[in-house]
């Protein structure tokens, strides 16, 4: 299979647009789904997933499709963003998305559509993929996260801290010392309870962590967002739960042992070099596993989608993926 090589200069953003339509979805339970359709009503279908879980879509996601040759549908995943009920944990798993992914194909009229993921996207977008590989034109990937007990141990407990000491710091003070040999469990009791306060405290502790080590430019650079108490909340809670039960996962290394179901579906991977959130390490297993997957590494970049090496990787992905 054929993939373009690299352009110079970098390529950039597509212009700002805006949806040409809008609204909520209803599920089979308490769950309504936002979401959004933006760019050429008539073009190649491509579903975003965002990051998380426990994020939402912004519009400059909507940027990365060429908004001539793209259907863009976004939408925020349960208790994320504008659905409702905000931080929901009700029925709300990895099995339960992949229901609302095929409900909102069906509501959109869509047979088989790209599906664009970063982080969990990335996670989700594979998920799907192998429930639903008939339903993939291609994959475009981001920052790939397989859910491991080893990443999650590497980024909540052992590992980041190194490389991001002033931050760690900021993170585990919301812990007593004694629970913080379990930071995600500690965590977890604090994200559910009923202490309002404390919830909120730890879960900008939380949201911030992530937010201070998705950039190479580090702490500095971090997102307001992650700050923000209604995002924090939410971001928090929904990403403690999920991988507290493990992705909901029926076993470790679930994507990696069933790589087989989508590898034939035409699959671009961006990876930074840098990437603390998401180590390289689960990029390069999957490339292992899955050769014919393209594994695009960016030299000097870490996670985050904004950085110029990544940008440029998305949009020459998206570009090669609109002809697939």
């Amino acid at each position: 299979m054929a993939f373009p090589a690299p352009a110079d200069p970098r390529r950039e953003l597509y212009p700002e647009i805006e949806p040409f339509a809008s609204g909520w979805m209803e599920t089979d339970g308490p769950h309504q789904i936002y979401y959004e359709e933006c760019g050429n009503p008539q073009g190649r279908p491509v579903l975003v997933l965002h990051g998380g879980p426990g994020g939402a879509v912004n519009p400059g996601m909507r940027r990365y499709f060429d908004p001539a040759k793209y259907r863009i549908v976004l939408f925020d995943q349960r208790g994320c963003g504008k659905s409702r009920p905000n931080a929901s944990l009700e029925d709300n798993t990895t099995w339960t998305l992949i229901e609302d992914i095929e409900r909102l194909r069906a509501r959109c009229g869509v047979d088989r559509w790209v599906v664009f993921g970063g982080s969990w996207g990335s996670t989700l977008s594979m998920a799907y993929a192998i429930t639903h590989p008939e339903r993939c034109l291609a994959l475009v990937l981001r920052g790939i996260f397989l859910l491991s007990r080893k990443e999650l141990h590497w980024f909540y407990q052992d590992g980041a801290s190194m490389i991001f000491p002033d931050a760690w710091e900021r993170f585990v003070v919301p812990i007593p010392e004694a629970e913080r040999g379990d930071l995600m469990g500690a965590y977890y009791k604090r994200l559910i309870g009923d202490d309002v306060a404390e919830r909120e405290r730890c879960a900008i502790a939380w949201s911030s962590w992530e937010g201070e080590t998705v950039s190479v430019e580090g702490p500095d650079a971090r997102p307001d967002k992650f700050a923000e108490p209604e995002f924090a909340v939410a971001f928090a809670r929904i990403e403690n739960w999920f991988f507290t039960n493990g992705g909901f996962f029926p076993e470790e290394d679930w994507i990696l042992k069933n790589v087989d179901r989508m590898r034939d579906i035409p699959c671009w991977i961006a990876q930074g070099r840098f990437d603390v959130v998401t180590p390289i390490s689960g990029a390069w297993a999957l490339h292992r596993a899955w050769p014919e997957a393209r594994l695009d590494i960016v030299p000097d970049a870490g996670h985050a989608s904004s950085e110029p090496g990544i940008i440029d990787s998305l949009i020459r992905a998206t570009d090669w993926a609109a002809t697939v």
